[in-house]
């Protein structure tokens, strides 16, 4: 089976157990795919994070565009395989290969941090660098605006958590405020990471999806 380049970071995950190649955590995600390859079970993904980047896409490109001079980028819609895994990069050119990330809020936003902390990012890029053929990699992280009626949706659960009926406008305002960054300049509304192709990473990735499958097919075994 051939994973997604987005979450492979699952199967990377060490596991605490010297015994164990595969930590609980790659386990987990690999009986998800099964359950909904092989039983059709699927689980709710549909989150106020994931329709946030989704709707903003494409104002984070643009945004990510002119803070680093990426000159005539467009949403790449190719996606690339292999024998282990497949991906879909947002921005991929001769010279170029990015994705880019919407956070959530301020607090999510990772404005002062010196290197990637998020290593299922890190783990998404070699995958994008192996399939691409790409020597380095850029993950972007934007702060745009959320839109309006996620906003909303904030104000009214907000208010349903403090007990409140009527509206209360300064609750309004505290919310409002914090999904809108109109008034910080584009310098500080992205956070460029760089990352370089790992060939050491790229025959782990190898190594761990192998025993992925083996994983799976011993749960298919248990259904058989």
């Amino acid at each position: 089976m051939i994973f997604r380049a987005s979450s492979i970071g699952n199967l990377m995950v060490e596991s605490r157990s010297k015994s164990e190649v595969l930590s609980e955590t790659a386990k987990t995600y690999i009986q998800k795919i099964f359950k909904e390859k092989e039983l059709g079970i699927y689980e709710e993904i549909n989150s106020k994070y994931l329709t946030k980047g989704i709707e903003n896409e494409d104002i984070a490109i643009q945004m990510a565009a002119e803070a680093y001079d990426w000159d005539f980028v467009t949403k790449n819609t190719t996606r690339f395989t292999n024998d282990f895994v497949t991906g879909e990069p947002d921005i991929l050119t001769d010279t170029l290969l990015a994705d880019v990330k919407c956070s959530w809020n301020a607090k999510t936003f990772p404005m002062f941090d010196a290197e990637l902390k998020n290593k299922m990012y890190f783990w998404q890029l070699q995958s994008y660098m192996w399939l691409c053929g790409h020597e380095s990699s850029e993950l972007v992280y934007v702060l745009t605006n959320t839109p309006l009626e996620i906003v909303e949706d904030e104000v009214r659960r907000e208010h349903w958590k403090a007990n409140l009926i009527e509206e209360n406008l300064d609750l309004r305002d505290a919310i409002q405020k914090m999904h809108n960054f109109d008034h910080l300049p584009l310098e500080l509304r992205v956070k460029r990471f760089i990352v370089q192709r790992d060939e050491k990473a790229i025959e782990k990735i190898k190594e761990k999806v192998e025993h992925a499958n083996t994983y799976y097919e011993t749960l298919r075994e248990i259904f058989n």
